[in-house]
């Protein structure tokens, strides 16, 4: 394993382990902070091996998504994140350069448009049909967070540099749910706050680390 990866993943699972202690939650929380700070990190880093830590990761959220009442996250994370993580692992496959890392590509503000419409739609449908589940909490947020996540899943599986802006977007949302659900001392919530926190500070590296690879030459222009 390259020096540099290695040195992370110990600081991933040093960070998963003391805040599990912490929180009395190194099982299902320690895992999913572990296996969540390294498939943002390898994803950034253009590495086919982040959907592998995304399909565990994926489960555990949906796991305790459905513990606290928020089946949208469920449903995203059980059912169909895991089939995302499976065809992106195989459309990265195809799409490595020299070094081994994924072709990065980027559209046009035609796109960003469709994408923002796309967004905005989504969410209102979807918040509608989560308010007919009678424990359904924070309905909007929760369905704001999966539409915006699974645009952002599929753009990250076409290989759009865009896919980190619409990230940040969401990781925000996801921050402010988990935030709300940690307060309302929701089972699980400590440790997925940590998860959110650290999603959106790889987040900020993913944007600049694609962005460099863009002003490398390593980006296909979609018009």
């Amino acid at each position: 394993m390259n020096k540099k990866y290695l040195i992370v993943t110990i600081i991933c699972l040093i960070i998963s382990l003391i805040s599990g202690i912490i929180f009395h939650d190194i099982l299902i929380g320690g895992t999913s902070l572990f296996t969540g700070l390294l498939c943002a990190y390898f994803f950034s880093e253009g590495k086919r091996v982040s959907y592998k830590l995304g399909l565990i990761n994926y489960l555990l959220i949906g796991y305790v998504s459905f513990k606290n009442g928020l089946y949208g996250l469920f449903i995203f994370g059980a059912v169909i994140c895991p089939i995302l993580q499976i065809q992106g692992f195989i459309s990265w496959s195809k799409n490595l350069n020299k070094d081994n890392n994924v072709k990065v590509r980027e559209f046009t503000l035609k796109n960003s448009i469709i994408i923002t419409i796309s967004c905005i739609v989504g969410s209102l449908i979807l918040s509608y049909l989560l308010t007919l589940i009678p424990s359904q909490r924070i309905a909007f947020l929760d369905a704001s967070t999966n539409i915006i996540n699974l645009c952002a899943v599929v753009l990250g599986i076409l290989r759009f540099k865009e896919c980190w802006w619409i990230w940040l977007i969401n990781n925000t949302i996801d921050l402010t749910i988990w935030l709300i659900t940690f307060i309302s001392k929701g089972e699980n919530s400590g440790m997925m706050l940590l998860v959110s926190i650290g999603y959106l500070l790889i987040n900020i590296y993913g944007i600049i680390k694609w962005n460099i690879e863009a002003k490398k030459g390593n980006v296909l222009n979609e018009k």
